[in-house]
């Protein structure tokens, strides 16, 4: 049992709060445990560059830990004139994941940004955040056919992600920051519904892992992986309101 109570491969309690905000055409609050992040999803009628008249659309995200999001003051990164290396690292792994599930010429010429922003860590940010950016941009896709702006929806397969670790010499799930902040080993996963990866981010902390602990690792993500897609399907069950 681990400090909270859990077992070893057990997720904290997760809740997708669907429409959070009324504006954006996809909007999801999602809380792993004590770590809360808002998801919205916002449509632009533009392309990069590089993409005008090719018929493909983009989606892309961006992530910030908001000032009041951890114990310690978060200062604003706007204020300090630039991005950390952390912050462009995880903004592309969320848009990497969701692209690796979209049909971009299904998108048509437009961009979907899906913005993630970190009200409150307790560890596992990026995935959570995946999590529930996946959730957004259905959302906003759904809306975008239910209007007659799309033929049909772009999205390919189902998506979640969750992190894992080894501390103390045993692998889990899930980690939180205590237990992320002494890992000797701290992995960030992410797979579709079929069953197949889109990224894997392994680290050794400490000691180097074996293939065993690699196995143990991705085996326990995939676990816990499926369950939040359950729980996801279920969020999605029923469509969201058009917008008007």
């Amino acid at each position: 049992m681990r400090p909270d109570g859990r077992t070893l491969r057990e997720l904290r309690p997760v809740r997708f709060e669907r429409d959070f905000t009324v504006f954006a055409p996809g909007s999801v609050l999602v809380s792993m445990g004590r770590t809360k992040v808002l998801c919205t999803a916002s449509v632009e009628e533009r392309v990069p560059a590089w993409l005008r008249g090719s018929g493909r659309g983009w989606v892309t995200a961006e992530y910030s830990l908001l000032p009041g999001s951890s114990r310690e003051r978060v200062s604003r990164e706007a204020a300090r004139g630039r991005q950390s290396g952390r912050t462009q690292e995880i903004q592309r792994l969320i848009g990497r994941s969701l692209r690796a599930v979209t049909d971009l010429v299904a998108v048509g010429e437009q961009q979907v940004t899906l913005d993630c922003d970190v009200l409150q860590a307790d560890g596992g940010t990026r995935t959570a955040a995946i999590c529930g950016a996946y959730l957004a941009l259905h959302d906003c896709f759904t809306r975008q056919v239910q209007a007659g702006l799309l033929v049909r929806h772009p999205l390919t397969d189902t998506l979640a992600a969750v992190s894992v670790g080894i501390v103390d010499g045993v692998c889990m799930v899930d980690l939180d920051y205590a237990e992320d902040s002494r890992a000797e080993v701290d992995m960030n996963v992410v797979m579709t519904g079929s069953g197949r990866f889109v990224e894997v981010q392994g680290t050794a902390e400490g000691a180097p892992f074996s293939r065993g602990e690699l196995d143990e690792l991705l085996t326990g993500a995939a676990e816990a992986i499926g369950v939040l897609l359950r729980q996801q399907a279920e969020v999605l069950a029923e469509p969201p309101a058009p917008r008007r």
